[in-house]
């Protein structure tokens, strides 16, 4: 088919709109910003789309909670559309303030129950957390993590840690729905400790995706890490890649998934 179509969502303190858009477009998708506030009243209509991106920010400033209001918003101007969308063949990714919103509109992590079933609240260490961290995608059906392995990713966050009641939990770990952990740097298990664990999260949950595999939320951020030289580690990854005669990467780890959900639809 033609390049897929990705809706990437804007407005409101949504601030991370124009790095999606360039993620999915350097992966080969057909990508565009639109406002909110064009879903609402028509003039776009999310059936046109094969992918929607909820991206990263501080929409309507994180009041009430982080990804609440932009929610409701959603929830209660496009609830059909959404969950239409949710059940055909198409893919939405919530990154940060997006997972966030996926969470509380209830289409992570069942759009089938369309209730808020796990939280993401503050960090452990009460502060906002800006950092590199490493993470371990892990045996899921998730379509954005196919075939990663251990990646290198920042966060940057203040209301990122995974939270979930027992019984929960427990059904994301027997349907594999756990698509990323924080990690050490060998990919052993960051066992909740700061920094590899940046928030606390319970089982060092960084991802999740819904039993499709489609819906995939996530707090690191893939749209800084699409390119190696964004990196952290860039210079010291380079000259050792030239001292071994190599050359040097084009992208970086985040890229992958974006370029997993464009080859979704070849």
């Amino acid at each position: 088919m033609a390049r897929p179509k990705v809706l990437v969502l804007t407005g409101y303190g949504i601030n991370c709109d124009e790095e999606t858009c360039r993620a999915f477009a350097q992966a080969g998708g057909d990508a565009a910003i639109v406002h909110v506030n064009d879903l609402v009243d028509g003039r776009v209509r999310l059936a046109d789309w094969h992918v929607l991106a909820v991206p990263g920010g501080f929409s309507y400033g994180d009041d009430t909670g982080s990804g609440k209001a932009l929610a409701n918003r959603l929830r209660n101007n496009l609830r059909d559309a959404l969950w239409e969308f949710a059940a055909g063949d198409r893919l939405v990714i919530g990154i940060c303030n997006g997972f966030q919103v996926l969470t509380c509109l209830g289409l992570l992590p069942s759009p089938e129950s369309r209730a808020a079933a796990v939280g993401l609240t503050h960090n452990a260490q009460a502060r906002y957390e800006c950092r590199w961290v490493d993470l371990r995608a892990e045996d899921s059906p998730c379509v954005f993590t196919r075939g990663l392995g251990i990646v290198r990713i920042p966060v940057a966050h203040g209301e990122g840690r995974f939270t979930t009641g027992e019984d929960t939990h427990a059904a994301l770990v027997a349907h594999r729905q756990i698509a990323l952990r924080y990690a050490r740097p060998d990919g052993a298990p960051a066992g909740g400790r700061f920094p590899c664990n940046p928030n606390g999260s319970m089982d060092d949950v960084a991802g999740i995706c819904d039993r499709s595999g489609r819906i995939f939320g996530l707090m690191p951020h893939p749209e800084r890490a699409v390119r190696f030289l964004q990196r952290d580690d860039w210079p010291a990854r380079a000259a050792a890649l030239r001292r071994a005669g190599q050359p040097l990467p084009e992208s970086a780890d985040g890229h992958a998934i974006f370029a997993n959900a464009v080859a979704y639809f070849a």
